[in-house]
Parts: C-alpha cells; sequence; structure tokens
C-alpha cells in the first residue's frame, strides 16, 4: 500500500497562495498587456460578476497581484482579441483560449447543461432562433438591447430574459456565439465564434469528455497548488463523477499526487510541479469573487477565515457589509472591508473594517491604509474616507488621517 505524503498546514496555504500568484512580488515597473495575460493563464478562470458598486469583479484579481495598471490595456484583453474568451466555467468568466477546445463537450451537452429560459426557447421556437443567427451573421454583432423585446414581469428579476436574451444565452452557451465584447453599461455584446476567436483555436479537434476533463481538472490543480476533489471540481463546475474519475486517472499517471494535510480533515492532491514557499510577503485585497476565495469552504480550511456574500442579505442582517473585500497580508488573511467607490464625491469609502480576532490592529491598520491608498489612486480617486462601523475601524481612520 502506498503511504500518502503528509503536509502541513501552512505549507499547504504557502503553496495555495503561490499557486494562485502571490508568491512574486508585484511589478516594479509599469504593467502591460504581457503582465496580464500571465495571471490570466496563470488563473485559468476569472469570474465575472455584474456589481459595481466598487469595481466590476473581473478588473480586482489582476490589481490584487499586479498593483495598478492600465484598465484599457485588461479591456482590450478581454473584448474578443483572441488571448481571453467569454464562457460559463466556474460561472460566467474570462478563460484562456487555448481551453475553448476542451469545454466544447459543455457547448455540445447544452440541452443538458443550460438551463430554464435558454433551452425552453430553444425547444419552443427554433425557427427564432436560427434567425437570431442569421441576423448576426449578415448584420454583424448584436446585444440583446437591440432585439427591443421587453422582460417579463415576475419575480426573481435578474434572470427574467425575455426571448430574445434567452435565445442568444442559448446560441452563448452552444459556442455558435461568442463575446465580442462588453458595452460601457456592461451589456455582452454577440458576435459569431469564428469571427471573433483564432482559426487556429478553432480548428483543434475536439477532445473526447473524458480527455477535456482531465485537461481541465489539470488546470485546476496548478490554479490551486493543493487542493480536495471537491476544491478541483469546482473550478469549473465539473459533476462529481467526471472530476473523481479525472483525478483518479491524473493521480495513477503521476500528475497528481495524494497527501493529507494537517487539519484538513479529507483527502487532497497536488500539483508535483507546485512551488513550495518559505514564506509569502504579499499584501491585496480580495475581490469576493477572486478564485482564491470564491470556495467559502476552502478558505475556511485554508485561512480559518469565516466568509460569507451579504449582498443578498437584508442590509439590517448584515454582519460585515455589502461588498466586503477580505485583506491577505503576509500568507494570512487578516481583516475585511465593506468598500463602495463613490466616484460622485471622488471618494474611496470603508463603510466598514474588521480584524480577525489574533491579529495587531495597529500593523494590519497600517498595510490596510496603504493598499487602500494604492488602489483608490488606481481607480482614480480623491480621497479615502473610513466609516465608523467595525473593530478596526478607529484605528484605520487614525492611520487614513495622518497621511
Amino acid at each position: 500500500m502506498t503511504s500518502v505524503q503528509r503536509l502541513p498546514a501552512g505549507l499547504a496555504r504557502r503553496m495555495a497562495l503561490a499557486a494562485q500568484g502571490f508568491a512574486v512580488p508585484r511589478p516594479s515597473s509599469p504593467v502591460g498587456s504581457r503582465q496580464l495575460r500571465s495571471v490570466a493563464q496563470r488563473l485559468a478562470v476569472v469570474q465575472i460578476d455584474s456589481v459595481n458598486v466598487l469595481s466590476r469583479s473581473h478588473y480586482l484579481p489582476f490589481f490584487s497581484r499586479l498593483g495598478p495598471y492600465p484598465r484599457q490595456a485588461l479591456d482590450a484583453l478581454t473584448n474578443g482579441r483572441g488571448a481571453v474568451f467569454e464562457y460559463w466555467a466556474h460561472e460566467a468568466s474570462f478563460l484562456p483560449v487555448r481551453l475553448h477546445p476542451h469545454l466544447r463537450w459543455r457547448m455540445a451537452a447544452a440541452d443538458d447543461e443550460a438551463w430554464g429560459s435558454m433551452t425552453r426557447v430553444a425547444r419552443e421556437r427554433p425557427e427564432y432562433v436560427a434567425a437570431l443567427v442569421e441576423r448576426v451573421r449578415t448584420g454583424g454583432p448584436l446585444r440583446a438591447a437591440e432585439l427591443g423585446e421587453t422582460r417579463p414581469d415576475r419575480p426573481g428579476s435578474m434572470w427574467n430574459w425575455h426571448a430574445g436574451k434567452a435565445a442568444l444565452e442559448y446560441l452563448f452557451f452552444t459556442g455558435v456565439l461568442t463575446a465580442r465584447g462588453r458595452t460601457a453599461g456592461f451589456e455582452r455584446v454577440y458576435d459569431l465564434t469564428e469571427r471573433v476567436l483564432p482559426a487556429t483555436v478553432l480548428a483543434q479537434p475536439v477532445p473526447e469528455r473524458a480527455d477535456a476533463v482531465r485537461e481541465l481538472v489539470r488546470t485546476a490543480a496548478r490554479a490551486l497548488g493543493v487542493a480536495t476533489e471537491k476544491d478541483l471540481r469546482d473550478y469549473f463546475r465539473l459533476s462529481p463523477g467526471d472530476a473523481r474519475t479525472a483525478v483518479a486517472e491524473l493521480t495513477d499517471a503521476g500528475e497528481l499526487t495524494a497527501v493529507a494535510v494537517d487539519g484538513w480533515g479529507r483527502p487532497a492532491w497536488l500539483d508535483p510541479a507546485a512551488h513550495r514557499p518559505r514564506w509569502i510577503r504579499a499584501r491585496a485585497l480580495l475581490s469576493p469573487f477572486d478564485s482564491l476565495v470564491w470556495e467559502r469552504p476552502r478558505v475556511e480550511r485554508i485561512f480559518g477565515f469565516r466568509y460569507r456574500l451579504e449582498i443578498y442579505t437584508p442590509a439590517p442582517k448584515r454582519v460585515h457589509g455589502y461588498y466586503v473585500l477580505p485583506f491577505l497580508l503576509g500568507d494570512r488573511l487578516v481583516g475585511r472591508v465593506d468598500l463602495k467607490a463613490d466616484r460622485q464625491a471622488s471618494v474611496l469609502r470603508v463603510q466598514s473594517a474588521f480584524a480577525e480576532d489574533d491579529v495587531a490592529h495597529g500593523e494590519v491598520a497600517a498595510e490596510l491604509a496603504a493598499e487602500l491608498r494604492l488602489m483608490a489612486d488606481w481607480m482614480e480617486l480623491e480621497d479615502v474616507v473610513v466609516g465608523e462601523r467595525g473593530d478596526l475601524a478607529g484605528e484605520l481612520s487614525r492611520v487614513v488621517g495622518r497621511r
């Protein structure tokens, strides 16, 4: 019987941070498309979200790892230039184009993998769906708003798509259409996939589903460093059966190594090539949708940090705030802040600030104040204003005020 390697919890934490890009210093020279492309390749999945109280979420993981960079450079990377494409991975996400062939099984299985109104409109109005493809083919890129249809009036408005939007989303899910880019209002612009993605990518053969899933799990393992089967599965939202089979096959092939991480209480696997740093000297504010923290049980297991997204919690019942970003210092999550960009007043508002129980408030406040100032400058906001809520708010306010 093969013995399972034991891994100290601290090393596992540092390996996870290194895999996510936090073991290297931020660039000291101006950041350009090369560094942005490198982060996109390392993470493999950059989640998209429409909430804009601070910033569109996909901008933040690049800032967390690289520091200030020109947003237009990331827009150029994501707006149909061939380096990344938009698709359903963890959620709606930007992914390197090399992964497109490995997600075609999901596109082909749209009737099983997609949901609700998408599959219904394809089933009930196939001629309408076909007409939309022809409209894009002859008329060029199309936004759902240009169809002039009215959303249905029923509860759950976030997913109350009119028939045209549902049809476009079905075509997006199947890979017939893809995103040419996003408007200033964050509306997806649809175009024929062959007019957006490189011909060399589209010409690649479609892997068998099992081969494609193995590549997705392999990619997740590189991005996570050390992970449970559920962590690996969650990265691309794979089915339990597919993920278990892929993990077993990759382990048998020596591409994953089974480990027992102290305190995790469940089997884990690591990428044998994963970096094992002796220390991490990171400082970063993390989007709630950052791939380091999007799976909340993993965050608690690795960092001992209980984190919940309270956007959909009624305001009186929120514990920490509406849009709360964990604060990474060294190799620990030491606090959290509820942030809002008040663009009219040109202020980055810290609506609450909390420290973890076992950290020195003065050190955390000083480092957090510096990171907030860096973020405000990057977002072209003139000031940082700290509210009164939270056990770190007073000390943070004093440090920010001494600037």
